[in-house]
């Protein structure tokens, strides 16, 4: 009896381990290294630096004098600008121990991608004016 009773305690213990392993892998999907995290937060700086010339190109396009832009123009620009200062609060701000990495990282990207798509089509509809 005493040899069944250990034998299912290490069957238990090995369960307990398998569980705590599969919660340890959940964790660190969710969270990111440091090295990841810098790298990721430089990456994404460049980026919105780069759409920050982007939006100062398209301000000087658009107060160029012999440029005929409507207001609504202007209020697209100025809601690019304000999406890339919220994108970079949101980086700035990043909890890595409070929030789902692999989530945060994909949803960014997203966002950044989506932003400097629209700013190239602008870019590129200003041109042709």
């Amino acid at each position: 009896q005493k040899e069944e009773a250990a034998n299912a305690q290490v069957v238990i213990a090995g369960e307990n381990l398998e569980k705590v392993q599969k919660n340890a892998d959940v964790v660190a999907e969710k969270t990111a290294s440091d090295n990841e995290l810098k790298t990721f937060k430089l990456e994404s700086i460049i980026k919105i630096k780069k759409n920050e010339v982007s939006i100062a190109e398209l301000n000087l396009a658009m107060n160029k004098p012999e440029t005929m832009l409507d207001k609504v123009y202007a209020n697209r620009i100025d809601s690019l600008e304000q999406t890339n200062q919220n994108l970079k609060l949101r980086i700035d701000n990043y909890e890595r121990a409070h929030s789902n990495w692999t989530k945060f990282k994909a949803d960014f990207n997203r966002d950044l991608d989506q932003l400097g798509t629209t700013l190239k089509r602008i870019a590129g509809e200003n041109l042709k004016k």
